[in-house]
């Protein structure tokens, strides 16, 4: 699936109000490289974590984590680290995304 096409999808979830699919999809298009490694809710949060090297143990890779009460920013958080390092290391697609 090329660039344009992954794009109209996200305008397509987005105007369908599928927001989690909609973050997914972002990070499909913004960062290649990057998978979910683990969704987890937990005492009303969701915790989302991503990664380069997911079949990698936990403690060799170097994950993303944010929480979140909703899903979807969660997710959006987690792929809009502040870890300058890490922003590095995913290549010249990541931009971060701002959440309102």
């Amino acid at each position: 699936m090329g660039q344009t096409e992954k794009t109209r999808r996200i305008e397509r979830l987005i105007g369908s109000e599928a927001w989690t699919d909609s973050a997914l999809a972002l990070i499909d298009l913004e960062l290649p490289q990057w998978q979910v490694r683990r969704i987890a809710y937990d005492e009303g949060e969701w915790h989302c974590a991503l990664s380069r090297q997911r079949e990698l143990p936990e403690w060799l890779d170097q994950s993303v984590e944010a929480h979140h009460a909703d899903l979807a920013l969660a997710i959006l958080s987690a792929s809009s680290t502040p870890n300058a390092s890490l922003r590095r290391q995913a290549g010249p697609a990541f931009r971060p995304c701002r959440v309102k």
